[in-house]
């Protein structure tokens, strides 16, 4: 005696060697033997057990499953009862299990109720569900054809209008979606090569690597800025005074100046200093006041909030304010601005601070000075001389403030040292041509300006605290930086006090701080009460997102450089081991990782060669090699 029987999902036949009841010991063709519960037998046989099953597929593949739901009736009924109104006559064992196979095979058409047991689906269900199965043959259609096409270089139309989202942030439930999976696998070519080589970047032609940079700066967008980097606002009555509410405030008796760099459009300091008499003198630290003129929560506010800092990387930015607010608050030259202006007044003889005192008024600029101008001639030479004096515009203001700059600077105990080198990058709009200066900082004029910026910080951070009005803080401890509503010191620069206010026009918490600051100088009530949990909030979104924004400007930098290198023609670089594989390279802002790590201590020179750059991850294939005479002459050096 045979079975045939339903066994994980599918059917089975076997030769039964034992039948005790309730579970039967039957042996396979395979000659396995097994146990099965009798309730899984659909069918008991006795012709040959190995012809049974390729028969009644035979048969199985002749029906249709369409005739049997016309047939069948709606009431339930077995597999056996239908193969004898399907025949005509008592079916074979084949024919029934033929029947048995159709039925299982169809369930669109019938609803299993047991076993052996069917009921034909609802007409209307059935209808849906031959429809999915239309749509799914077509959508298939559609998928293999995306993947032909973009493997065979061109971008299927469907695809044109949602690349920045197939490429930054797929729903993977879509079906171009799935397409452009399909095709990365089949390939084994990132997406983003795959849709520079079907022409999604047109105007790059040529040129890979600008494709590469937009799509490195697009990714950084769509995370950051997902409503784009010029979202239309939204213009209402609540986003600040007009220009000529300004009007009524008093005009300093001073001409200010800023100092930049060249590109610099968001001008938010500038300096003046004059002889008051009485053996003193009086510095003016000016800082652009858009706090005047963006209020809380204003339209202008909330989209300075989603930003909170301007974003700043090789050959762009993106402003924290719109261009058209930071044209009406920057603080250029050839008129009277709006500024919140700390004064300090100091010992003409021995430099000693004698007071301060803080103002909301409308500051003459006289003149927007640029950094490469004046280093040209304000160098250490000069400063070092034994009677310094420049016979240029400016010249002694400049060397006056450096005196006192200088004073500042070893009242707070910092250090001579040079702490870092900034580096310049000349980046032709096509990107066909890339230059890197190095510019060390702590020449006069950075003394100058990074002096006074921390003096004028720490000073409106130690006003705010001593008049118990909450701000933002900017703290360091135990060597960690973070931003805080606790007036903690700033051990590295050596403050008991540290509340950025002097970039209001590139930071939010900037001007968060010069809001609380005017209110206190106008003795006004501040706009954000002592422990207000949104200040909380905004000093940890602060920390991440700066965090975020300076690894963007790390990436770029650093694909900047690899451009750089491969435009010069270079196959090697000197730089240092910072730990295990990561090395730094001398003369260039960029950090890479070795495919093997070298097994040197760190700072320890090392020549590496370049085997292969990877612009679409900014990476590449780099080896650390054996010793060389530069590496030689470096290490004595060290």
């Amino acid at each position: 005696m045979n079975v045939l029987y339903e066994e994980d999902g599918g059917f089975k036949v076997a030769r039964v060697m034992e039948d005790i009841g309730t579970s039967l010991q039957v042996e396979a063709v395979s000659g396995k033997r097994s146990k099965i519960k009798s309730n899984v037998v659909l069918l008991r046989f006795e012709s040959a057990l190995a012809e049974l099953l390729p028969e009644a597929e035979r048969l199985a593949a002749d029906i249709d499953p369409q005739f049997l739901y016309e047939v069948c009736g709606p009431a339930e009924f077995g597999f056996d009862s239908l193969a004898l109104d399907y025949f005509g006559h008592k079916p074979s064992a084949a024919e029934a299990a033929a029947c048995a196979i159709k039925l299982h095979a169809a369930p669109m058409y019938f609803y299993k109720r047991g076993k052996g047991r069917y009921q034909r689906a609802p007409e209307e269900n059935l209808k849906a569900a031959l429809a999915s199965v239309e749509r799914k043959k077509r959508e298939a259609a559609d998928m293999a054809a995306w993947v032909d096409a973009l493997l065979s270089g061109s971008v299927p139309e469907p695809m044109r209008a949602h690349l920045n989202q197939l490429l930054y942030k797929p729903d993977r439930n879509t079906l171009i979606a799935k397409a452009c999976e399909q095709a990365v696998a089949q390939s084994g070519t990132p997406l983003p090569q795959l849709f520079f080589n079907a022409g999604a970047w047109p105007q790059h032609v040529g040129r890979p690597f600008m494709a590469q940079h937009d799509f490195h700066v697009g990714r950084f967008v769509a995370e950051h800025f997902p409503r784009g980097i010029s979202p239309a606002l939204e213009t209402n009555d609540d986003n600040g005074p007009a220009a000529d509410a300004f009007q009524d405030l008093q005009i300093a008796a001073v001409q200010a100046y800023s100092i930049d760099d060249a590109a610099t459009t968001e001008i938010d300091d500038a300096l003046s200093v004059r002889d008051i008499g009485n053996g003193q003198l009086e510095v003016g630290i000016h800082i652009a006041a858009p706090a005047l003129s963006i209020a809380p929560d204003s339209a202008l506010d909330r989209h300075a909030r989603g930003r909170l800092s301007t974003v700043y990387y090789p050959g762009s930015k993106i402003t924290m304010l719109p261009d058209d607010v930071v044209a009406a608050s920057t603080l250029a030259e050839g008129g009277l601005r709006p500024a919140v202006s700390l004064y300090a007044t100091f010992d003409a003889e021995t430099l000693a601070l004698v007071a301060t005192r803080s103002a909301v008024e409308r500051v003459h600029i006289v003149r927007n000075l640029r950094l490469h101008e004046l280093e040209a001639w304000l160098t250490a030479e000069t400063i070092a001389a034994a009677q310094p004096t420049v016979e240029r515009e400016w010249g002694s203001e400049l060397l006056l403030l450096h005196r006192i700059a200088t004073s500042l600077k070893a009242a707070r105990g910092a250090k001579d040292a040079v702490d870092y080198i900034d580096y310049n990058f000349d980046i032709a709009p096509d990107g066909s041509h890339v230059a890197i200066s190095q510019r060390e900082r702590g020449s006069p004029i950075d003394t100058i300006v990074a002096e006074f910026m921390i003096f004028a910080n720490s000073q409106w951070g130690k006003l705010l605290a001593d008049n118990q009005v909450s701000g933002i803080y900017r703290v360091q401890q135990n060597m960690k930086t973070r931003m805080t509503t606790d007036a903690l010191p700033h051990e590295g620069l050596g403050v008991a006090h540290y509340a950025w206010s002097s970039s209001p026009l590139r930071r939010y918490v900037d001007l968060i701080n010069q809001r609380q600051l005017v209110a206190l100088i106008q003795r006004q009530a501040p706009p954000y009460p002592r422990r207000a949990p949104f200040l909380n909030e905004i000093a940890r979104q602060f920390d991440l997102t700066y965090d975020a924004y300076a690894e963007f400007q790390r990436a770029m930098e650093r694909f900047w450089s690899l451009r750089f290198l491969e435009q010069q023609g270079e196959t090697h670089f000197l730089g240092s081991i910072i730990r295990e594989e990561l090395v730094r390279a001398n003369s260039l802002p960029m950090v890479v990782r070795m495919k093997t790590s070298p097994g040197l201590p760190p700072r320890r020179p090392v020549r590496v060669r370049i085997e292969a750059i990877d612009y679409w991850n900014i990476a590449g294939d780099f080896v650390v090699e054996a010793d060389t005479p530069e590496v030689a002459e470096a290490t004595k050096a060290e």
